[in-house]
């Protein structure tokens, strides 16, 4: 089994992984952070895995580095009870400038492994960044979504 590895962060909601990509200091882990405060888990800050298994990516954490999360200006911190081992990908959230982000943004899948995962563009800083990312995973869980960069 094929296993690609890359610099994001990944939380699960409702145990569905929601992998966070972005530059160095665009935020991953502070919105991780907040996404884990509203009831999310973590799977894995900073180092991500993902794998492909019956045509279904799948994230988890390196060993050396499960249960941590880095919380820029006070250092590194285990995570007791809020995290799990590994979750499916419904989502994929690069965080981008709030200027490079449509305000209606046409469906952009990201290829991983072969494998089509719904992905958005967010800002992290944004104070509602956490609660787009749940209404985004609850639009895929339930088809919700009618327009939007989620829907073709």
């Amino acid at each position: 089994m094929e296993v690609f590895r890359l610099h994001a962060s990944c939380v699960a909601i409702d145990r569905q992984g929601v992998l966070l990509l972005g530059e160095p200091g665009m935020g991953k882990s502070d919105l991780a952070l907040r996404l884990i405060d509203r009831g999310a888990q973590l799977v894995a800050d900073d180092r991500v895995e993902l794998a492909c298994r019956d045509e279904q990516i799948f994230a988890s954490v390196p060993s050396a580095i499960a249960g941590l999360i880095e919380v820029r200006g006070l250092g590194i911190f285990t995570l007791k009870g809020k995290d799990m081992p590994e979750a499916p990908v419904l989502l994929v959230v690069h965080l981008a400038k709030q200027e490079w982000i449509e305000r209606l943004p046409h469906p952009e899948p990201y290829d991983c492994l072969g494998v089509q995962i719904p992905q958005l563009r967010l800002c992290a800083f944004e104070h509602s960044a956490a609660i787009k990312i749940e209404m985004a995973v609850a639009a895929l869980q339930d088809g919700s979504m009618t327009v939007g960069a989620l829907k073709e």
